[in-house]
């Protein structure tokens, strides 16, 4: 059974939030402050939480960076554009906001808890003798382990998903953009540069290919 966390101080919403859960099937966690949920998550991992971001003690957007691998859905009054988009950036997986209709945040919990199902069932990426761990986010050639930053892991996360396809610039800017918001398209040849250097260390190899006025795939020669 899935648990879903609830962190919200409106009674009457959380109240209905849970009743509606728990007659699909889902059991339900609570917590009514930001500091009752840093608690709560210190004694459980949910499946997935819900977060109002109005809260006393701790706020929403204060608490959002400290769960981690978990899908988060923001339900809140602000209905601010950039909030939204900063939300996304730190970390939220979904933006609900109040008031909401729950067959719409059913349909939302639902696609939220499959696709983190199906990211763990792949955790291991390879090409050829290269390998990176979707979970501890350990990348290695051989034995050797390779010392990345935040935009070099999602750099090679993302050509190493698609390893035959030509991943355009923009394309690569806008996948990673989730973990490494200050990556601009200026720096994003520098640390295609550095990924390429450590990549280099310990075979003679460039596993990085340019293509030309168009962006960058794993060479495949």
């Amino acid at each position: 059974m899935k648990n879903i966390l609830i962190i919200d101080d409106d009674i009457h919403i959380g109240n209905m939030l849970e009743e509606t859960l728990i007659k699909e099937g889902y059991s339900v966690s609570r917590a009514y402050s930001g500091t009752e949920a840093i608690y709560v998550l210190s004694e459980i991992r949910p499946d997935l939480v819900l977060l109002d971001l109005m809260l006393p003690g701790l706020n929403g957007e204060e608490i959002l960076p400290q769960i981690k691998e978990i899908p988060v859905i923001i339900v809140s009054a602000k209905i601010d554009i950039d909030n939204k988009v900063d939300l996304l950036l730190s970390g939220a997986t979904d933006y609900v906001t109040k008031p909401f209709h729950t067959k719409e945040l059913l349909a939302r919990i639902a696609i939220q808890l499959r696709n983190a199902a199906s990211s763990k069932t792949v955790s291991t990426l390879t090409f050829d003798d290269l390998t990176l761990d979707i979970n501890t986010h350990i990348v290695t050639i051989g034995n050797h382990e390779i010392k990345l930053t935040r935009t070099e892991y999602a750099i090679l996360k993302i050509l190493m998903q698609n390893p035959t396809q030509v991943i355009t610039k923009s394309s690569l800017l806008d996948h990673i953009s989730e973990d490494t918001p200050d990556c601009t398209e200026t720096s994003l040849k520098m640390h295609i540069s550095n990924l390429r250097k450590k990549l280099r260390e310990f075979h003679d190899k460039d596993y990085i290919e340019s293509i030309w006025g168009i962006g960058f795939k794993m060479r495949t020669e």
